[in-house]
């Protein structure tokens, strides 16, 4: 799964270089296996930001340090180059954001209960204003008329268009993420286990832009399987368009 990812990060046309991070020998000697860099890193690391950290350190010829989790398979090339490029602008201006990230639309109502897919709410400038495993925006007045959240949006399907799910993707600012990884875990990180709400919390605009296409990100054994068919049913059509 990780070689699919680095795959995909390959594939976005503004992207230089692809690193692998991780502390594990065993990722080490499958991504080389296929030819891409990969670079052990500490152990000690507690998220897989201080980990790409660790590599950004080294790299002081780059403006602009991308963070592609390693258990998004199906990320689109394109959607990384909408945030290169967004990031690119963001640092041509004098207050620009400190990073850049992506959103997809919710589906269903299953989708948007499960905490292990994060909400993510914008101002009208595209800004964060907050992240949450919990749906948001509340949409109370449905709510109280129906009973329960799961009757408001079975009831009133179009609610589901105020939600945004929040895509593993990041571009960053050099400076901003090795900054960012010498603070330490915030009140609100801590609570919603969401390390981009430390950002917030000091002050980090991160702009959050549509996604060019869906993801599905590998959180448990039921997401996998789900993945698997997917990308089985993608190679499927795409045999079927060359045949």
């Amino acid at each position: 799964m990780v070689c699919w990812v680095a795959e995909r990060a390959l594939a976005a046309r503004n992207v230089e270089r692809v690193i692998v991070a991780t502390d594990s020998k065993q990722i080490i000697d499958a991504v080389q296996s296929y030819g891409i860099e990969a670079v052990m890193t500490s152990a000690e690391h507690t998220s897989g930001t201080d980990r790409v950290a660790e590599v950004a350190a080294t790299l002081s010829y780059a403006q602009i340090i991308v963070n592609v989790q390693g258990d998004e398979p199906m990320i689109s090339p394109e959607t990384i180059e909408r945030a290169v490029d967004a990031m690119a602008v963001e640092i041509a201006k004098t207050n620009g954001a400190g990073i850049v990230s992506t959103w997809e639309h919710i589906e269903s109502i299953d989708d948007l209960l499960n905490p292990d897919l994060v909400k993510v709410v914008l101002d009208g400038n595209k800004h964060a204003v907050y992240f949450s495993r919990s749906p948001i925006p509340y949409p109370r007045d449905a709510v109280k008329k129906h009973g329960s959240i799961e009757a408001a949006l079975k009831n009133q399907p179009q609610l589901l268009r105020l939600f945004r799910k929040h895509t593993g993707l990041y571009a960053y600012r050099r400076e901003v993420l090795l900054e960012f990884t010498k603070w330490p875990p915030s009140k609100l990180e801590k609570a919603e286990a969401l390390e981009q709400l430390r950002a917030l919390e000091h002050g980090v605009n991160i702009k959050v832009l549509e996604a060019c296409a869906a993801s599905t990100g590998v959180d448990t054994v039921e997401d996998l399987e789900r993945v698997r068919a997917l990308l089985e049913t993608s190679q499927a059509n795409r045999t079927f368009q060359r045949a």
